[in-house]
């Protein structure tokens, strides 16, 4: 969905040390959960307290690994996390163009509240945000797969 040029230049070294600092530097507010399988990390949440409630920034599971309700169980997982720590909703952001995401999302519960150009690549994409307004029907998903 993203650009060849943009992804040609990413440099896994760089990321690399991107992620070790963010984890190193993470504060309290932060959150990062990853999920292991045979060969290794097979997936990640990362979320952070917002004011007003939580925003996940990030939810990645390799392909090998999707489909099996591990995307399902870091979202809520997440959910349950910062619902502890007080915050009473979740939203996150997601390209127009990922309808697969877009329906892994709205299947959980997740309502679409706000759309906004992106900045950067050229202007040329758009995400909607999705909203849990009560951030404990997610935290509870996971206990109903």
């Amino acid at each position: 969905m993203l650009p060849g040029p943009f992804l040609a230049q990413m440099n896994p070294g760089v990321y690399a040390r991107r992620w070790r600092r963010q984890l190193m530097t993470a504060d309290s507010s932060e959150l990062i959960l990853c999920a292991e399988g045979a060969g290794g990390l097979v997936g990640y949440c990362g979320a952070s307290e917002r004011a007003g409630g939580a925003e996940v920034s990030t939810l990645y599971v390799v392909r090998p690994a999707q489909r099996r309700g591990l995307g399902k169980r870091l979202l809520s997982s997440a959910a349950k996390v910062m619902a502890a720590r007080g915050a009473p909703s979740l939203h996150l952001w997601v390209l127009n163009d990922n309808t697969k995401a877009r329906a892994f999302y709205e299947h959980l519960g997740g309502m679409p509240v706000e759309e906004r150009q992106v900045s950067g690549w050229d202007g040329a994409y758009r995400e909607t945000a999705y909203a849990w307004p009560d951030i404990r029907t997610l935290a509870g998903a996971s206990e109903s797969a």
